[in-house]
């Protein structure tokens, strides 16, 4: 019965000691995932490499499709050939296929130059990431810290215990320390620095609630504008229209009485005498067609006089 008593207190001291054990122990978790795509520089970093992805991929392609042309160009002629020339740009087709593969080889395999750039350009972030989770972790005493994107399988989670925003924050303050130059710099830096996550979600959040009401005042003072610029606009366009029509009408009167002149001038001339300045079917210019007309009615004078004269003798 004694022995009995003893494990029985043994057994409940165990169990005590190991709660209090359980109890002590600190789990947080991140989202890596999350992390870095709130990095600016992660992402600037990011897009830098798929600029150089996109631009190999392309060159990929493009080969892939001259290669296409040349066993399209091969198979339309293999008829006309000998068979030594189709080995030899058959030939000439697998030497360019083992081209690209190896240039596939060289950019995205396990050695290429993708990988070696994802090192350069993704690795120091990462660097950084890590960083700030042992800070966070040791400072708030956490035994252990898992990354919920990676291939550890998380059933469970509880937010309070994702410390992601934490990194962030302690990233965006490291940068924001590189780049003070000043005292008042430093100054808000430090009363920065003096908010927790809870705070600094506050501002942001009032931060974001000024920028989509500064936002909102821009769109509807564009919306004035744009209707004041079209009023103005066509405003003005029925002015322009009304002037050219006065003018149209100022130049139609002008050209009527131009004309309506220069049709006196016209019937001034003798019959058949084309308007100063023109020179007539006969190559003689208006004065002297004149003159020619003048002699004409003379002449048709002189011979009238003569004819009446000579009744006038005969009668006599």
């Amino acid at each position: 019965m004694r022995n009995n008593v003893i494990l029985l207190s043994l057994t409940v001291l165990f169990t005590g000691f190991l709660a209090e054990a359980q109890r002590s122990i600190r789990i947080g978790y991140v989202d890596m995932n999350y992390i870095l795509e709130n990095v600016p520089e992660y992402q600037e970093a990011q897009n830098q490499l798929d600029s150089k992805v996109a631009g190999w991929k392309d060159e990929i392609e493009k080969r892939n499709k001259e290669i296409d042309l040349m066993k399209t160009a091969l198979e339309n002629e293999r008829v006309l050939l000998t068979q030594e020339l189709i080995k030899e740009r058959e030939e000439e087709i697998r030497f360019l296929q083992n081209e690209i593969l190896e240039y596939q080889q060289k950019r995205f395999g396990p050695q290429g130059d993708l990988m070696k750039q994802r090192s350069v350009l993704v690795e120091p972030i990462q660097d950084q990431v890590f960083n700030a989770v042992q800070e966070i972790s040791a400072n708030r005493q956490y035994d252990f810290v898992f990354d919920k994107s990676a291939d550890l399988v998380m059933l469970y989670a509880d937010k309070r215990n994702d410390i992601s925003d934490q990194v962030l924050l302690s990233i965006k303050r490291s940068s924001k320390r590189s780049q003070v130059n000043s005292k008042a710099d430093r100054e808000q830096l430090a009363r920065d620095e003096s908010l927790d996550l809870e705070e600094v979600r506050e501002r942001e959040a009032r931060e974001a609630e000024d920028a989509a009401k500064l936002s909102e005042r821009e769109r509807i003072i564009e919306e004035r504008r744009a209707l004041r610029d079209s009023v103005q606009a066509a405003k003005q366009k029925e002015f322009d229209n009304r002037r050219q029509q006065l003018l149209d009408e100022r130049q139609r009167k002008k050209d009527s009485i131009r004309d309506a002149r220069s049709g006196t001038r016209n019937a001034g001339n003798p019959p058949g005498l084309p308007p100063n300045g023109v020179k007539s079917a006969d190559g003689l210019t208006p004065e002297q067609r004149r003159q020619q007309i003048l002699e004409e009615r003379q002449r048709r004078k002189d011979s009238i006089l003569a004819s009446r004269k000579k009744i006038k003798d005969s009668i006599n």
